[in-house]
């Protein structure tokens, strides 16, 4: 089971943090979930900036990297593939 997970940067100047923000399930197939987190990469709204400008999507690994500009500030989020794996037996 494919998943697309969203983590955002929170806070102001020196205590951004980064934080799971969203988690989306996306099927059995890779490709699929591709496609989910490329289209959540153009239209998630992010919680910073409040108002989003300028986006560039950027594609990293295995997902995205969206630089958010808003009108005083730049801020990014990460969209990435996650896949569940089963607990190894003993």
């Amino acid at each position: 089971m494919w998943w697309v997970v969203v983590e955002e940067q929170r806070g102001g100047g020196d205590a951004r943090t980064w934080a799971v923000t969203k988690t989306k399930p996306a099927g059995g197939d890779r490709a699929n979930a591709d496609e989910v987190a490329r289209r959540l990469a153009f239209a998630h709204e992010p919680v910073h900036p409040s108002s989003v400008k300028e986006r560039k999507v950027l594609r990293v690994g295995d997902g995205y990297l969206v630089i958010a500009t808003g009108r005083t500030q730049t801020f990014h989020f990460r969209v990435t593939l996650g896949e569940t794996l089963a607990e190894p037996e003993d």
